[in-house]
């Protein structure tokens, strides 16, 4: 099968840029992973995005624009060209020869009980910017078939668990986790379909904590936390929220989660209780996988949050847990490299999500294909 080289883009859910990574695959096996990119937004556009999702909350279809959301859509997208362009200004000469963009766009609102799911970014926009065909819109048939829309990076998961290094290969069953904005993990076992879910709050609660009490926009490092204690009450609190009783398939959006229970801790205290949300949301996922996992890999900007690695180590019992970079892997890149490679599945018209990582009723395809200078879509 043709090998494609691929540009992956995704803006996720803590909404601070646009990661670039590129891969090449034929959307079964990978055989080299490429280089990747990040470009920051500006705070005056992180703070125009956070207040697109209150307008979002008025959509009830998924083509709706109110307010100003056709405006930011286009400078999304425009910005996402520029980060396509950036890098492949600087990518070695043969990732200039890309052939594929899988684009995410931007998440504002995310209802799969009502089967809704927006994402800020128009394809053909794009393909018309970088001369490249684009893939987007991946998460929509999944909905039609009854799926959550969430999560997609499974089927990237389970190629790299084919691909870890001889010290880790075999460990199964293997647990990717992804702590981004929402937290989610995939179960990939020695044989059979991934299972997947939405695990609980990322980081997406400890940013809104230290930018509300502290004036930053994340917590670098843990250094926030680092001076804190772990409220107990507080994580149990937050621990009683009927989403982790129900077994997956199962999404979330990003404002699921509020700041209450934390109310009135310290600074630091809310920093590090928070952390502990996060690990303690990930381990107790464990009640609704088939098996308990063997290793668990760390991906995602959690993963440099010093606080959540040390509670799930504590919590993992003879499980081992690993970051990314232990298993060869690109931690910060997952995502976009996963995007990279789903527009590669799709293009080949094979499945983006199957009924044990979103609920859809059989596996499914997906996504819509923008062909340089045309604006026409066409559904893959």
């Amino acid at each position: 099968m043709k090998l494609i080289r691929a540009i992956g883009l995704m803006s996720g859910t803590s909404m601070d840029g646009i990661d670039v990574a590129a891969l090449k695959s034929d959307g079964e096996i990978i055989t080299e992973i490429g280089p990747g990119l990040f470009v920051p937004y500006p705070s005056v556009f992180r703070r125009k995005l956070e207040g697109a999702l209150g307008v979002a909350k008025s959509i009830r279809r998924r083509e709706e624009r109110p307010g100003n959301l056709a405006e930011i859509e286009a400078e999304i997208t425009e910005r996402h060209a520029a980060a396509v362009k950036a890098f492949l200004d600087t990518a070695p000469s043969e990732w200039k020869k890309a052939e594929l963009v899988g684009f995410h766009g931007q998440t504002v609102l995310h209802r799969p009980q009502i089967g809704l799911t927006v994402q800020l970014g128009d394809g053909p926009m794009l393909a018309h910017r970088t001369r490249l065909p684009v893939i987007y819109d991946m998460r929509a048939n999944d909905m039609v078939l009854g799926g959550q829309g969430a999560p997609l990076v499974p089927a990237y998961h389970a190629a790299l668990a084919r691909s870890l290094p001889p010290a880790l290969a075999g460990r199964y069953p293997i647990v990717f986790v992804n702590i981004g904005g929402i937290s989610n993990i995939t179960f990939v076992p020695e044989a059979g379909d991934p299972v997947a879910f939405d695990t609980g709050p990322g980081n997406t609660l400890i940013d809104q904590w230290v930018a509300a009490h502290g004036g930053v926009p994340f917590d670098a490092d843990g250094a926030i936390a680092r001076e804190g204690r772990i409220a107990g009450a507080v994580v149990g609190r937050y621990l009683e929220n009927p989403f982790f009783g129900r077994p997956g398939p199962k999404s979330l959006d990003r404002n699921d989660f509020t700041l209450d229970a934390a109310a009135g801790l310290e600074l630091a205290d809310g920093a590090r209780t928070l952390a502990a949300v996060t690990a303690e949301a990930i381990l107790k996922s464990v009640e609704h996988l088939p098996e308990r996992p063997k290793l668990w890999i760390l991906c995602g900007g959690g993963r440099k949050n010093p606080h959540i690695v040390v509670d799930m180590k504590a919590g993992a019992g003879d499980a081992k847990v690993v970051l990314a970079e232990d298993a060869g892997l690109a931690g910060d890149f997952t995502e976009a490299e996963a995007w990279a490679f789903l527009a590669i599945r799709s293009r080949r018209g094979l499945p983006l999500t199957w009924p044990t990582t979103t609920g859809c009723r059989e596996p499914a395809a997906g996504g819509v294909l923008a062909e340089p200078g045309s604006n026409a879509r066409h559904p893959v």
